[in-house]
């Protein structure tokens, strides 16, 4: 990323330019909308459409489960690496399976179809519990089910997707093609989520690119709060260029995060503009950041009901 964002400033260009040139003027993005319950979740869902999100990811707490994936205190800037060391949390599969589907029903039943709806399963299901939720999902038309079952087994998307239509995405986690070589080509997925700061930079991320669209597979990199400013204003550059893009995911940082990195893209009806500055558009106020001392965070662990250690 380094690299081509020195090569775009000494050329006087944005970064999309050597990419060659913008294929859409804006990046649609989706938002993160959590609640401890589907009101609230549907609350917050309603709360970023008004911000003027066309694409939401929903996520809910789960009755009888202690702090769930997904669900957080903070609404806009929501970061499960929430304390120095690994806090804990509890998850039962048939619950979250028999509650999911309630939540998407009352979402379409609310909100009807003019928005997008995703949402995370965190790789947390077996393939065919993964099968069962794409199924349950079919009729709430949901743009895609991210993480439905640990990517590790590629092979187990075979059979989420003999038995569902629901679009599926993964690859947040991947560092090259070969991660994803079979999901791709087999075209077992409908977006791949691998991102340019995980996946080799920009231009292994562009091969990983190019390799998908063979198969109209489309892009949907990560974006979580843990990737830095920088990477996001990388990603928007890529996005802006990809041909086979997709979506991107856009969890907004806070607003110290955004003054120590100051960048060129703005948000505006759903969408990312990069904007044109050179380069990938970011900066960093390394004396601004020098008053936000280092505080460790961990990512929670999970576990069953009856104690056993299992996917976070």
């Amino acid at each position: 990323m380094a690299l081509w964002d020195i090569k775009a400033k000494a050329l006087g260009a944005p970064l999309h330019d050597l990419l060659g040139g913008k294929s859409r003027d804006g990046v649609l993005v989706y938002g993160h909308a959590n609640g401890t319950d589907i009101e609230e979740t549907c609350d917050e869902v309603q709360r970023y459409i008004d911000l003027g999100y066309t694409a939401v990811r929903a996520q809910s707490g789960v009755p009888g489960l202690e702090r769930p994936y997904g669900v957080s205190d903070e609404r806009m800037f929501y970061e499960p690496a929430d304390a120095a060391l690994p806090t804990q949390t509890i998850w039962s599969t048939p619950k979250y399976l028999d509650h999911v589907p309630k939540l998407f029903e009352r979402l379409r039943g609310r909100l009807g179809f003019g928005v997008e709806l995703l949402h995370d399963a965190h790789h947390r299901l077996t393939p065919i519990e993964a099968a069962r939720l794409g199924k349950a999902l079919e009729p709430y038309r949901l743009f895609w089910l991210e993480d439905a079952t640990a990517a590790e087994n590629q092979e187990g998307f075979r059979l989420v997707r003999a038995h569902t239509t629901t679009p599926l995405a993964v690859g947040e986690v991947f560092n090259s093609l070969w991660d994803c070589r079979e999901l791709i080509s087999e075209q077992l997925v409908d977006y791949i989520r691998a991102t340019v700061v995980g996946a080799g930079g920009i231009t292994h991320l562009r091969r990983i690119a190019d390799f998908a669209s063979i198969w109209q597979v489309r892009t949907g990199c990560h974006g979580a709060t843990d990737l830095s400013p920088v990477t996001m204003g990388a990603a928007l550059h890529f996005d802006a260029w990809v041909p086979n893009f997709g979506i991107q995911e856009y969890m907004r940082h806070t607003a110290e995060t955004d003054a120590v990195f100051p960048h060129a893209w703005r948000f505006e009806a759903g969408r990312l503009f990069p904007g044109d500055a050179p380069g990938h558009g970011v900066d960093i106020d390394e004396e601004l950041a020098a008053m936000f001392p280092y505080q460790p965070r961990q990512l929670p662990i999970a576990r069953l009901e009856d104690g056993t250690m299992w996917n976070w």
